[in-house]
């Protein structure tokens, strides 16, 4: 596989640099960085972003996750790893990021859950975060961006 572009913070500094300050502002959030990681590897799973769930992946690992819960962001449904917190914010996650699966949107049940476990700034920090992944996914898929490029 080979990228279709290259060097796209220099080609669009300032659209990258808006998303670069996004991300700047979930780090001051309340949602553990844990939490976040975790979320941003699902949403690259699920969009199948390659490039995002490598390097999501191994920024978690440096922020301490173990490779038992990497294995199991895929399954977390059925993997004893999660706190209810975690499991609510990846059941936001896929439904937000599945919004044609659903005519509904985002069910009420899943947002309720993520409601339950998080104040106002912690579930909008999360839809942020999520709005974020989706939008690095379809960057990354769309100029097939290279897993483990980030490292090279």
């Amino acid at each position: 596989m080979q990228a279709r572009m290259t060097g796209l913070p220099a080609i669009a500094p300032d659209a990258y640099k808006a998303l670069l300050n996004l991300e700047g502002a979930l780090a001051k959030s309340s949602v553990p960085k844990s939490t976040l990681e975790l979320v941003r590897l699902r949403a690259s799973q699920i969009n199948g972003c390659g490039f995002c769930a490598d390097m999501h992946a191994h920024d978690a690992k440096k922020a301490g996750e173990t490779d038992e819960r990497l294995w199991s962001v895929a399954t977390w449904r059925e993997a004893p790893y999660f706190t209810d917190e975690e499991r609510a914010a990846l059941a936001l996650t896929e439904a937000a990021t599945r919004l044609a699966d659903n005519p509904g949107g985002v069910p009420d049940d899943v947002w309720d859950e993520a409601a339950d476990n998080y104040d106002e700034e912690g579930l909008l920090s999360l839809i942020m975060c999520i709005a974020a992944i989706n939008a690095w996914n379809r960057i990354n898929v769309t100029t097939r961006q290279i897993a483990g490029a980030m490292r090279a």
